[in-house]
């Protein structure tokens, strides 16, 4: 009588791949919008904009910028204080916990 009341229960369990079944992961989201240099330094704001030119002609794309170190920052003539905002975001970004928008905040 215990078994069969054991396999019943068991039935009534929901399938993990059934649909809406929620699974959570730790994975960072992918975004759909591409993200270049200017459109992340854009999200940045605080003035990093005005860098764009010159970190797409040394370092290419986000992928390198998102792993670039503080003394190739430097080297390139970028002050400390958008040093520090650029790296900042950038791990932010790698651990999916902000992203640029796809519009820019207009201000008054």
């Amino acid at each position: 009588m215990a078994w069969r009341q054991l396999i019943r229960s068991t039935k009534d369990v929901p399938n993990p791949a059934a649909p809406g079944f929620f699974k959570f992961f730790s994975k960072s989201p992918s975004y759909i919008v591409k993200v270049g240099i200017p459109e992340f330094l854009n999200g940045i704001g605080k003035g990093v904009e005005s860098h764009v030119a010159k970190l797409e002609t040394e370092i290419g794309d986000i992928q390198k910028l998102l792993v670039t170190r503080t003394l190739k920052l430097k080297k390139l003539g970028i002050p400390c204080q958008h040093r520090k905002l650029i790296l900042d975001y950038a791990h932010k970004y790698r651990l999916g916990l902000w992203r640029p928008r796809l519009q820019p905040v207009k201000t008054k």
